[in-house]
């Protein structure tokens, strides 16, 4: 089963999700169309414009319009797979906003279609598994004791992080970045530098275990076993 990955976000989002899919979805071969990195120099034929890293929200719904259907041309798939962080938004509306742009490109009406969503963003997932992510790396394994309580007392709630923070309407995001905080938690504490979701995160979900986000993050959980069912089928001849 092939499954075509439009994901949002930046270097983190680049650098881990499609290995850490095919990890975990051995059913599946995932090839990831956004988020796309522009190559340096023109290219003769090439939109000059073409959309690169940091979409999100309706930023990503014009990505992929114009991605899905470059990929249409060329190839075939047996799942149409959007990610993107919730940023504290509403996700039945944020789901529309995907899926309904998805049914007006040529082609893919008889496609199955998913939308999966970190909530706030893809370092939840991280919080969930606190023991295999921060308290087994070794850039944080000597502090991290000392960073979960800071966080804390920043309530974020370990056991659901997918509730941290609330919308700001004006900035159409959440009011705190969950990154940020931990980016900042890790500043307050000697050790091997700061965090940075271009190397950590990456690196730590490899080592999520998602029984236990699930345990955690009911979007994550929605997502996971609906991608589950998905790969576990047989393609269609």
């Amino acid at each position: 089963m092939v499954a075509w990955v439009f994901a949002g976000g930046g270097e983190s989002e680049m650098k881990a999700l499609i290995p850490f899919l095919s990890k975990h979805f051995s059913g599946c071969t995932f090839e990831r169309k956004t988020p796309y990195r522009k190559k340096p120099g023109p290219k003769p034929g090439k939109p000059k414009t073409r959309p690169s890293l940091g979409r999100t929200g309706k930023s990503l719904v014009e990505q992929i319009k114009f991605e899905l259907v470059i990929a249409l041309k060329s190839g075939f798939s047996n799942l149409i797979l959007v990610m993107d962080d919730l940023d504290c938004n509403d996700q039945k509306m944020r789901e529309k906003l995907f899926l309904d742009a998805i049914k007006t490109i040529p082609g893919t009406k008889d496609m199955v279609k998913q939308v999966g969503f970190a909530a706030p963003e893809i370092e939840s997932w991280l919080i969930a598994d606190w023991d295999n992510t921060f308290a087994n790396d070794i850039d944080f394994r000597s502090r991290h004791e000392n960073m979960r309580w800071w966080l804390s007392k920043k309530k974020v709630p370990f056991d659901h992080p997918e509730s941290f923070s609330k919308l700001a309407p004006e900035r159409n995001t959440c009011e705190e970045k969950l990154s940020e905080l931990i980016m900042e938690a890790s500043q307050r504490y000697e050790g091997e530098g700061r965090f940075s979701k271009g190397t950590h995160t990456p690196r730590m979900l490899m080592n999520v275990n998602p029984d236990i986000v699930c345990g955690k993050c009911p979007h994550f959980r929605d997502f996971y076993l609906q991608l589950v069912g998905f790969c576990k089928q047989k393609p269609h001849v």
